[in-house]
Order: C-alpha cells, then structure tokens, then sequence
C-alpha cells in the first residue's frame, strides 16, 4: 500500500469520529479521522501506509455497528474539471 489513509465505507450512520479512531488505533497511531456525515462512508489517516494495510487486512468485510465494513486504500479527489457536463 503506498498511502496511508483509508476509505471506510458502508457505515452506519449514527458513527461517529471518535468511534472509528478507537477501532483502528488497535492496529497503529491513527492521524486523522472524518466521517462525512449521512453519506455512510468515512477516511481513517494512519501514520504509516504498514499501519494502514494491517488495519485494512483485519477490519475489511468485519462487522462494525451492525455493517459490514468495506475498506480500501484512499484515492486522490478528481478535480472538478474531469466530471462531463451536460
């Protein structure tokens, strides 16, 4: 993994910040949290991209809250003038 900061998706809506960083700081020092808020989905910064693949290694497809997690490597935001206009 050459990033260190996650996609966490398929969260329940009631997670919070604080929730997901006591989760993941079982795995390595957690950075940055942000849950975007009523859109189920969330990024967790690890310190270390080795910190990060562990966390996605024990934590993808487990169940969270009552959901099934879907983690991934985080990818860069596309800039807005790659999305087409009608």
């Amino acid at each position: 993994m050459e990033s260190s900061k996650l996609y966490v998706g398929n969260l329940t809506y009631s997670v919070n910040e604080e929730q997901l960083k006591d989760l993941f700081s079982q795995y390595g020092t957690v950075s940055d949290v942000r849950v975007i808020e009523r859109k189920g989905f969330g990024f967790v910064e690890m310190s270390s991209p080795e910190e990060a693949e562990a966390a996605k290694e024990a934590l993808n497809n487990t169940v969270f809250e009552g959901r099934t997690l879907k983690i991934d490597e985080a990818r860069p935001p596309r800039p807005r003038s790659d999305y087409q206009r009608y």
